[in-house]
């Protein structure tokens, strides 16, 4: 049933009567009716994918946008323009909720200063992540700590590595299946907008173009004290063997890893069955995922396989993500819905 025609008869400064019609009472209503927010950094690629989900999100608002190369400028996201202003130019007090998307090591400062100015905030740094040796924060891998997200006024937002790897393993470590002692290799592959947004020659598209390498090769990859961390939070007694890798695409990522258990799984999916089955973030499938699937979704599809002639029982678990998305900025608002009350899928393509 449609609403019935509202029409409102204004004058102007020229005493001329204009009509305003329904769609213009009901977006004045949809912009006064919304909390404002403010993202810090907003022109790299995570900031930028925050502004774009900010636009479209029914209930929140874009108080500044901040960018201190860029000030005074102004960006084009979804089709609006974004005026740009210097970090410390940004009117932290007006917004309930501040988002940093700054460069690790300098965001600290930035989420403290939000907070003294009463502002709740999301941090996409690793800046408070665990294993950073800071304290202070909630971590927001959300499906698993919904509870402490909820009333916290910080959230560490977890790299976008981490989330492939540790919600794909949480359910073994939740239920004990992990041999003790096990080493679980991990293989990850990330588009390169996973390395940032500054022009550097490695990233080139001539130098990406038809390649695929490994790199942080010898287990000393950053993300590995924030999975250590979260992975002894859980009690698990295994080393990790983590490669990441850089994929010819712009984004995504596809994380293997090679888990050994203490013994056979009836049902190699049930773990991930029973941790996952109401939430609607997460996809468990048979058929190992792409990113094709994953893709400009908040979403992350998780698979188990049992490997065959193996002297012990091992499983092959495979997950795949939008490192920009539920890897980043979307995981981020997210969060930030669950700290403000909101519906937690609001704003979000799943």
């Amino acid at each position: 049933m449609h609403a019935p025609s509202i029409s409102r008869i204004n004058t102007n400064s020229s005493g001329r009567q204009q009509s305003i019609d329904a769609n213009e009472v009901n977006d004045y209503a949809l912009r006064v009716h919304t909390i404002p927010v403010g993202v810090l950094g907003a022109t790299g690629y995570a900031g930028h994918q925050l502004c774009s989900l900010i636009q479209r999100h029914p209930s929140l608002s874009l108080a500044f946008a901040t960018a201190h190369d860029q000030r005074g400028t102004s960006a084009r996201i979804d089709g609006q323009t974004i005026p740009l202003v210097a970090t410390d130019d940004a009117k932290l007090g007006d917004a309930e909720l501040v988002f940093s998307a700054l460069p690790h090591g300098s965001s600290h400062e930035w989420v403290t200063r939000a907070r003294c100015a009463g502002a709740r905030v999301v941090d996409l740094s690793s800046d408070l992540r665990p294993g950073s040796g800071l304290v202070g924060a909630a971590y927001g891998l959300t499906e698993l700590s919904r509870t402490t997200v909820a009333g916290a006024g910080i959230v560490a937002n977890p790299g976008c590595y981490p989330t492939s790897v540790l919600l794909a393993l949480a359910p073994l470590f939740a239920r004990g299946l992990v041999a003790e002692g096990a080493t679980i290799t991990i293989n990850s592959a990330s588009g390169v907008s996973g390395a940032g947004r500054s022009p550097r020659r490695e990233l080139m598209f001539a130098e990406v173009s038809e390649d695929y390498r490994a790199y942080g090769v010898g287990n000393t990859h950053a993300h590995l004290n924030e999975m250590r961390a979260f992975t002894r939070s859980m009690g698990a007694d295994v080393d990790l063997a983590f490669t990441p890798h850089l994929l010819p695409v712009a984004r995504g990522i596809l994380s293997t890893m090679t888990v050994p258990l203490k013994s056979a799984l009836d049902d190699v999916l049930q773990p991930w069955r029973d941790a996952y089955s109401n939430e609607p973030f997460v996809e468990i499938t048979s058929e190992p995922p792409t990113l094709r699937e994953v893709v400009h979704r908040n979403v992350i599809r998780i698979a188990a396989i049992a490997l065959c002639g193996m002297r012990a029982p091992t499983l092959l678990v495979l997950s795949a993500l939008d490192n920009l998305m539920k890897g980043a900025a979307g995981q981020a608002i997210q969060n930030a819905n669950l700290m403000l009350g909101l519906a937690e899928c609001a704003g979000l393509p799943a």
